[in-house]
């Protein structure tokens, strides 16, 4: 597509053409679509990195009350789960275990020394 201008007072015609192609409408959907995909994408990225995707099912309630606790040396997150276990009351150490690592967003249950674990207390 070219735009034509012409100066009458001088006679002198000026041709603009546009270095873009001119889309089609299945193009201009298909930009739309991927912008839009994107978007979305990234959106949702941005989000669970905020922590809005906190709210899961099966997660430790809003009201639960937690204890930091700094692993030591030698230390597994089973030993850190029966203590944790034994202060409550001598619950089941492996549902202690799993809520830990839930609550402290772990895949597997390879803890570091000197990593720190939210333990519910």
């Amino acid at each position: 597509m070219s735009a034509i201008a012409v100066n009458t007072v001088s006679g002198t015609v000026f041709t603009r053409t546009s270095s873009y192609p001119s889309l089609t409408r299945k193009g201009r959907l298909a930009r739309f679509l991927v912008v839009l995909s994107l978007t979305v994408v990234l959106g949702a990225g941005f989000a669970m990195k905020a922590g809005a995707g906190g709210a899961v099912s099966g997660s430790a309630p809003a009201s639960a009350r937690f204890i930091t606790v700094i692993v030591a040396p030698g230390e597994t997150l089973w030993t850190v789960a029966s203590d944790a276990a034994a202060a409550a009351g001598g619950g089941d150490v492996r549902a202690m275990v799993d809520e830990i690592m839930s609550v402290n967003s772990l895949n597997s249950a390879d803890v570091q020394a000197g990593q720190s674990l939210r333990v519910p207390a």
